[in-house]
């Protein structure tokens, strides 16, 4: 049996990155039992690891950013040392591994695109500011870039996270970087039965009669969640909109009130049974500025509601091109784009199946001797 190690700041269920290494350490343990022998080395655990994983808890005695992310760095690679794994998979805040899953894309370009989702003027500079002057964020970076040196096999989440990861780091082609997309699970994220909707939404104190918009993510900001709620305001008022994963700044609600709104916008915090929420749903939306391949949009697809984002997502590449919105700060388009696809069936493309799930990262695992 091959002795594998997949290491991340947090074994969770909750979150893009910590969902996808929860269901990779299970699956392998599971699915491959008579082939590896599974270690999950992370800084904190929230909730009980799959069966079968061995856990490694290196702790967070650091405070602070910097210090989080420098002691999981050297704390993580001691642990992949003293273990003498086979294969080791990075999957965030690591330098050192044999296979390195690149989830997020290159923090350099994702300030970029995010710096966006920030009023011009006082607030951009601020924010631009507070990123430049994190020794944590710094930091980061160089974990990064080092990463991306130093690692004998990249992958990247998407066509998106790839090309900008080949920018960022001179001397990277894209033939050098292994493709596997996100997939959700299939037997969670499922059609629902339409006559039980009325039954979900009232389990979510949704409107039962309501066009409904779902949402999700926990940086709203990022996730456009401002424009969402424009948009919403140009739309008629059988429209509402449901947010998972908070419960709505002050800032949000102030501007949902200000545009009449507020009755319409739903926020309903951390949601675990996100298949029921998308199955209560009308359309799905997502306007973020920037997703390396948001895992929402996928889970969504294959609930079968009609889904829109944005073409600074990954994920964006599976839908059909009226269903992407080239500017995420675009509040008309969005509503006119809402309007014209609420009712109208699935806005996944059928032409365009790449690689993609877990067992494409087992024969990587398998590829090492």
């Amino acid at each position: 049996m091959k002795r594998v190690a997949l290491m991340l700041p947090k074994l969770s269920r909750y979150g893009g990155a910590e969902q996808f290494g929860f269901r990779l350490a299970e699956y392998l343990a599971t699915q491959c039992a008579a082939e590896f022998e599974v270690t999950f080395i992370c800084a904190k655990q929230d909730g009980p690891a799959p069966s079968g994983v061995r856990v490694i808890r290196v702790g967070r005695p650091i405070p602070g950013k910097l210090g989080k992310v420098l002691w999981f760095a050297l704390a993580a690679e001691v642990a992949r040392r003293r273990g003498k794994f086979d294969v080791s998979v990075g999957l965030g805040n690591t330098v050192f591994q044999d296979i390195a899953r690149l989830s997020g894309g290159p923090t350099r370009l994702f300030w970029d695109y995010s710096i966006r989702a920030y009023a011009p003027g006082r607030e951009r500079i601020l924010k631009t500011l507070a990123r430049q002057l994190s020794p944590g964020k710094q930091l980061g970076r160089l974990i990064e870039r080092l990463c991306a040196r130093h690692t004998p096999v990249l992958v990247a989440n998407s066509e998106f996270v790839r090309d900008l990861t080949v920018q960022a780091y001179g001397g990277l082609r894209p033939e050098n970087i292994r493709l596997i997309y996100n997939k959700p699970d299939l037997g969670r994220f499922l059609p629902g039965d339409p006559p039980l909707r009325p039954e979900l939404r009232r389990r979510f104190g949704l409107p039962e009669q309501a066009d409904l918009i779902v949402t999700a993510g926990t940086n709203f900001r990022l996730k456009g969640i401002h424009v969402l709620v424009r948009a919403l305001a140009q739309l008629p008022a059988s429209f509402h909109v449901a947010v998972a994963g908070g419960r709505g700044s002050r800032d949000l609600t102030a501007l949902a009130e200000t545009l009449g709104v507020r009755a319409r916008v739903h926020f309903l915090g951390r949601v675990d049974d996100m298949p029921a929420l998308y199955q209560s749903g009308d359309i799905f939306v997502l306007d973020t500025f920037y997703d390396a391949c948001a895992n929402a949009v996928l889970e969504a697809l294959a609930c079968g509601l009609p889904t829109i984002s944005t073409a600074c997502n990954g994920s964006s590449v599976f839908l059909r091109p009226e269903a992407v919105l080239g500017d995420p700060a675009d509040a008309s388009g969005l509503a006119q784009r809402i309007k014209a696809l609420i009712h109208k069936g699935s806005t996944a493309r059928t032409d365009y199946a790449p690689r993609s799930g877990l067992e494409p990262y087992a024969d990587l695992i398998r590829e090492f001797s």
